[in-house]
């Protein structure tokens, strides 16, 4: 079942973008958000450079974490092709690794760092809580996306040798559609030189093997941890919003979103999608810092989130259970986004 939420509005981009930064001091950022500099203590206040001291998404600027990123980048760039992709979401759509609640998951993240990130070298759990602590502040009432930021990054659990140990490449990083040219927008796109799709002439067009308009659901994308998510939020029976699963898997499209490359391969549902990836991206990306944020008083309120329906069954039992699930199901959807143990 579908949950249909309502869409943002946004505010177009202005030419003169500059000026108005200039004139008003307010921070606009990629997608057309506009920010004041100095808000209330209660709204998300976006940094303008990571915790490194250089502006974020800067894969040019000299340093030895910019050396080790862009290495990742070619050895990723040569080593995601269309047929390995396949073959891992035919392996890890199995969900057969391990049976476990997403707090639990979170918990496993504090052993992983992501060596694509230039912007932060924390374990994933600060990323996970910094952003789901970000967006709480702005929009109170929409829990949805509270638990989308929470889990959004779950997948990188394939670091791990209980999920087979991947090598970063085939986990972390900017994510891009095979069977199509390999679009310059890409970061680090001379390396795809060295792809074996890079001289296949089924796949160096600009569509490649998909037509027009056929929508990114039957797009392949690179592998790694947005589409392990993807697939374990759909298998496990996930009643999110269509934005929340479309923000899962493409939040690391930084060439769609970002750059605005492969829109040819959207559908109509995509672009409506795309404008909650657009308000997520901000809180994703400018929400990494040193201020680390205290877990163990937030968790609480994220184990409640993916587990708020158990208390409640438990105290009314098997029928009220059937009434939920089969007489009203937009209202068991509304207490459950997950089950208490998901397959993995």
């Amino acid at each position: 079942m579908t949950i249909l939420v309502a869409q943002p509005e946004f505010v177009a981009l202005p030419e003169n973008r500059k000026n108005i930064e200039e004139e008003t001091n307010e921070l606009v950022l990629d997608g057309g958000f506009v920010l004041p500099k100095t808000a209330a203590d209660d709204v998300f206040l976006a940094l303008e450079i990571n915790s490194f001291g250089k502006s974020f998404r800067d894969y040019n600027a000299e340093s030895e974490r910019q050396k080790s990123v862009e290495e990742f980048y070619r050895l990723q760039h040569i080593n995601q092709s269309y047929d390995f992709v396949k073959r891992m979401r035919e392996n890890y759509g199995k969900l057969d690794k391990v049976k476990m609640s997403i707090w639990e998951c979170c918990e496993l993240l504090n052993e992983v760092v992501d060596e694509s990130d230039p912007d932060l070298d924390e374990p994933q759990i600060q990323h996970l809580l910094q952003s789901a602590e970000a967006i709480r502040k702005d929009y109170p009432d929409e829990d949805w996306l509270h638990l989308t930021a929470l889990i959004h990054d779950l997948g990188k659990v394939l670091l791990l040798p209980s999920f087979g140990e991947l090598p970063q490449w085939a986990v972390v990083g900017d994510t891009f559609p095979l069977g199509c040219a390999f679009d310059k927008a890409n970061v680090h796109h001379k390396y795809f030189k060295d792809n074996p799709d890079f001289n296949n002439p089924d796949y160096n067009t600009k569509n490649g093997i998909y037509p027009e308009g056929c929508g990114l659901d039957n797009v392949m994308i690179s592998w790694g941890h947005d589409d392990y998510m993807y697939l374990v939020a759909k298998e496990n029976g996930s009643t999110l919003p269509s934005a929340g699963l479309f923000i899962i898997r493409y939040h690391s499209f930084y060439p769609l979103h970002k750059e605005g490359a492969y829109t040819h391969l959207m559908n109509e549902e995509d672009r409506e999608n795309l404008k909650w990836l657009h308000i997520f991206n901000k809180y994703d990306l400018y929400s990494k810092s040193k201020v680390l944020i205290d877990v163990e008083k937030v968790k609480p309120y994220y184990i409640s989130l993916t587990e708020k329906v158990s208390a409640f069954l438990a105290s009314f039992g098997h029928v009220i259970l059937y009434i939920l699930v089969f007489v009203l199901p937009k209202l068991y959807n509304f207490f459950q986004y997950f089950p208490a143990k998901l397959r993995w």
